[in-house]
């Protein structure tokens, strides 16, 4: 991933050096397996445990004589430590290495998304708290339907965030497992007793039944996991852009003093932070398809996925970090505009309480319900058509088929507050934020 859209911590994880270290550590601790087991006599297991390193310079210049990075790797650590690295990698093969790193530096990363949601979480929930009561617009097709709330709103995608918590925490449990039981997941030339050492000490658990790598739909299920977290963000990122516009800007992401909008017009304050989780969401549902498609190996295993998940591993875990972290500051610095919010409520005349205009008329009244739809219909395509004459409470009040109802009932009717008076209860449904 690119440093623009990564943070230090996941470049570090995801470095070349970083991945040899496991290595050198699943490697060491297989050899103090077979010391345990007198395999390896005391001074040899004492120049390994002593002297394995590895220089990453020297293990690319090597791998580019071989062309196989495992071997690479292994012959850089014989040059550290001597006649004793014939017993390093006994009875391995080099996905028992490779897969199982892959699912301890996953995990890893995992830890850190998982951290970085619990923030989000947190946040987007003391917001959706904070505006629970700010009455704004609701909009079905784009167009303005009943009023809501902003608290509503956003508890809305605090819910989605939290479920989709919940499946990233179920597939990082499930990604964290290795294996190292063979060419082909037999034992045929190491014990049982090996693997559970090493992966104990490695706080992995060990893959029921492994071909030559560990199947791929644990990581398939980690791929769409994070594809729905971040169209999660992206949902709530393009709600903000929507309602940021400048017709409407009830809500805006936050813009920094010293910040510029646009090198041609002073005057812009775009959402850019909004849409660029737009975008960086994109690229990981492109990457959820190919973590399906790697599911799909030859017999025990081929390397059709190698090189994919070489990419879409450390790019997907990185840009949803990345995503946890820039929407935290969106949310946690929201700028909402109380005023805006009234002004668009008010800016259709009343249309918006037709849905209550509708029952009242027909409880009070007892008249059909396809007549009185018709006469609420017919004023608010009078108000549509005429948006600077009558209000559609004016209309509905001096229309000569309602004349029969007090006029008090019209404050009832035309009241925003009715609409919004069971939303508290809502709020009482919803678990808070996890601690951990």
């Amino acid at each position: 991933m690119i440093d623009r859209y990564s943070t230090e911590e996941m470049r570090r994880l995801w470095s070349l050096e970083h991945k040899f270290e496991v290595w050198k550590k699943i490697e060491v601790l297989a050899c103090e397996y077979w010391h345990s087991a007198g395999r390896i006599p005391d001074a040899d297991w004492n120049d390994i445990k002593d002297k394995a390193n590895f220089n990453t310079n020297r293990v690319l210049e090597i791998e580019n004589e071989v062309h196989h990075d495992v071997i690479a790797f292994l012959t850089n650590m014989a040059e550290y430590i001597g006649p004793a690295s014939r017993f390093v990698h006994f009875g391995l093969t080099s996905s028992d290495v490779g897969d199982t790193a892959l699912s301890y530096i996953v995990s890893e990363a995992m830890d850190r998304i998982l951290s970085a949601n619990r923030k989000y979480l947190t946040l987007l929930h003391s917001q959706a708290v904070a505006y629970k009561d700010l009455i704004v617009i609701g909009r079905t097709h784009g167009v303005h339907a009943e009023p809501t709330t902003l608290g509503l709103k956003l508890l809305g995608y605090y819910t989605e965030a939290l479920r989709n918590y919940e499946r990233l925490r179920d597939a990082a449990r499930e990604i964290k497992t290795g294996k190292i039981s063979g060419a082909v997941g037999t034992y045929s030339q190491l014990p049982v007793e090996l693997e559970a050492f090493v992966l104990e000490k490695m706080g992995l658990q060990v893959e029921p039944v492994s071909t030559q790598v560990i199947p791929r739909d644990r990581h398939a299920h980690l791929m769409n996991a994070m594809a729905l977290s971040a169209q999660g963000i992206a949902r709530l990122a393009q709600e903000i852009r929507l309602l940021q516009k400048t017709e409407s800007r009830e809500v805006e992401e936050p813009f920094q003093k010293g910040q510029k909008g646009s090198s041609a017009m002073p005057h812009k304050r775009n959402p850019i932070l909004s849409e660029r989780m737009s975008g960086l969401a994109r690229v990981i549902a492109g990457y959820a398809s190919t973590g399906l498609q790697n599911i799909l190996l030859w017999h025990e295993r081929d390397i059709s996925h190698s090189g994919a998940e070489r990419v879409i591993l450390p790019d997907a875990t990185s840009l949803l970090d990345y995503m946890f972290q820039k929407m935290s500051f969106v949310v946690e610095n929201l700028h909402v505009y109380p005023e805006a919010a009234e002004k668009i409520l008010q800016s259709t005349k009343g249309l918006l309480y037709s849905s209550k205009a509708l029952l009242v008329i027909t409880e009070k009244l007892g008249i059909s319900r396809e007549e009185a739809y018709s006469i609420v219909q017919g004023a608010a395509m009078e108000v549509w058509a005429n948006p600077e004459g009558s209000s559609l409470r004016e209309k509905l009040a001096h229309h000569p088929s309602l004349s029969a109802l007090e006029p008090v009932i019209w404050e009832e009717v035309f009241d925003p507050r009715p609409f919004v008076a069971n939303v508290g209860r809502i709020f009482e449904r919803i678990p808070d934020p996890p601690a951990e």
